[in-house]
């Protein structure tokens, strides 16, 4: 057994079960240990980027890493706006990243690079194995640390040496640690306070965001009348008809303070105070109100959900939770309507099957499907936490390996998904069951509203075409014939409606591009 069969099962003895890969030449080992080895799924994608964004949205959904197989240093550059995405969303994941031998690096061969160097900023834990008979108790560590709560990017770099070299045997999955609990002191401070007659809101965020968490957060808010919130982008948000529907903090700056105006306490859960995306000449970046207190009542890595609960019993609040969704599907929109992202919303919420997950990265389309989608059947929603675009298509194709038996739509903007149009091959390649939703504005929308807010005066036409997705058009349907996914083109709302109703009711991956 060389290092690299010790590492693969040492993964598999761990619970990885799937290793999205773009490999090199000095992850050769690792690849032909994959046919040794059972439990392995082997998944190939055409860019890194594509690769990060796939174990992503396969750890969102699985709440357990994949493994990622990167090629040298320079690989994991181009995975990395992903792993930013995934840092942020605290998803569980292990990067291998193959590196040079360790007695070639003193050549400074073309390829070598500092590859730690590139992993440490998108990473909570990294290491580089120095010897094939400690790379299996290397790759349980790292698997132990991505699963370390909330979750986190772990990155193992593999010399082609440790992974060629004989090695003794894999080593056994380590114990990982539950949530931290929280302390009475915490859960006794919040009850005080949503008993002390203060405008209240309660920031919820990782976990606490799933069925569980909300219904808590929803007895709370019918006992207080504390309002209950999310992030902008929360990286995984259960939604729909039957659950407790939450506010979403707004994009913007000046809508943040506007939505938080009255609010005199924020509670926070897994949740950070909210800032401005970006600074602005003349508008805040601290949104939270001046004097308003700021209570902690769980952090990222302690348990959210039974922060929640406890507080629940605490205030003596009722078993049924406030602000329910109820089952309220649109109809759908009649023949000859404008054909925008809102009856474009309308008719995704009317036929969207229970128990799918949405991939979200529609950008200045999304409101629309954002607004109609609150009474739609139950479903899970993936946001782009980071703010890196590129990430819609490889979430959702990634997303659909973690659960093979729901339907995964992803609804995407022109210009973000082009960053990883490679998902889509893969998609094809492992035949997964995606509907993809291109809202073709042919623009990079958000940039030209950013254009304004950022007070660059009177922008010319240089400016303007670097905004601009014209000359030539992006053709949608042609780029995903290219990479073996059956595609249509609409543009109009019945045509829609028929094609995104025919891809409900079958398998497989599907593009519908959409003309705005």
């Amino acid at each position: 057994m060389n290092g690299a069969e010790s590492l693969v099962r040492t993964l598999v003895n761990a619970g990885v079960e799937v290793c999205f890969s773009n490999p090199g030449t000095s992850e050769m080992h690792f690849v032909a240990a994959l046919d040794k080895v059972d439990g392995m799924r082997a998944i190939l994608g055409l860019f890194e980027g594509a690769v990060t964004g796939m174990a992503d949205g396969y750890g969102r959904m699985a709440e357990k890493p994949a493994a990622t197989l990167l090629h040298l240093g320079p690989g994991l550059a181009n995975g990395l706006a992903n792993l930013h995405n995934a840092r942020r969303a605290q998803t569980p994941l292990v990067n291998i990243v193959g590196d040079h031998a360790t007695y070639h690096a003193q050549y400074d061969a073309p390829l070598a690079s500092d590859i730690a160097g590139f992993a440490r900023p998108v990473s909570g834990w990294v290491h580089s194995s120095t010897s094939p008979k400690t790379v299996a108790a290397d790759g349980a560590r790292a698997v132990q640390a991505a699963r370390s709560a909330p979750g986190q990017v772990a990155t193992l770099i593999l010399p082609a040496d440790t992974a060629w070299l004989e090695a003794e045997h894999a080593a056994d999955a380590l114990p990982v640690p539950a949530p931290a609990a929280v302390s009475t002191n915490a859960v006794d401070r919040a009850a005080r306070a949503l008993a002390n007659g203060k405008k209240t809101a309660i920031l919820v965020r990782g976990a606490a965001l799933k069925e569980k968490g909300l219904v808590a957060a929803g007895r709370i808010a019918a006992k207080s009348g504390a309002r209950i919130m999310c992030d902008t982008f929360a990286p995984r948000l259960q939604r729909g008809a039957g659950r407790v529907a939450i506010e979403r903090i707004p994009y913007f700056a000046e809508q943040i303070v506007e939505a938080l105006k009255d609010v005199e306490q924020l509670i926070l859960v897994g949740a950070k105070p909210p800032v401005s995306f970006f600074a602005y000449p003349g508008k805040p970046s601290w949104c939270t109100p001046e004097g308003a207190d700021i209570l902690y009542l769980a952090h990222p890595h302690e348990d959210g959900t039974a922060a929640l609960e406890a507080v629940a019993e605490a205030i003596g609040a009722p078993k049924e939770p406030a602000n329910v969704a109820p089952l309220q599907k649109p109809e759908l929109p009649k023949a000859g309507a404008s054909f925008d992202q809102f009856t474009i919303g309308q008719i995704v919420a009317r036929l969207l099957p229970e128990n799918a997950i949405i991939s979200d990265e529609a950008a200045t389309s999304g409101i629309g499907s954002m607004i109609a989608t609150v009474n739609a059947a139950p479903h899970d929603h993936l946001s782009l936490t980071g703010g890196s675009i590129g990430q819609g298509l490889p979430l959702a194709t990634g997303a659909a390996v973690a659960c093979p038996d729901r339907k995964v739509v992803c609804l995407h903007g022109d210009g973000g998904a082009m960053y990883t149009l490679q998902a889509l091959w893969t998609q094809a390649r492992e035949k997964l069951d995606v509907t993809t939703v291109i809202f073709a504005n042919r623009s990079y929308a958000i940039l030209n509203v950013e254009l304004m807010r950022v007070g660059a005066e009177n922008p010319g036409p240089k400016a303007l075409s670097m905004l601009d997705l014209h000359n030539p058009e992006l053709n949608w349907t042609s780029l995903a014939h290219g990479m073996g996914v059956e595609s249509t083109r609409v543009e109009t709302v019945e045509d829609f409606a028929d094609v995104f109703s025919a891809a409900m009711k079958q398998k497989g991956p599907r593009l519908i591009e959409v003309m705005i």
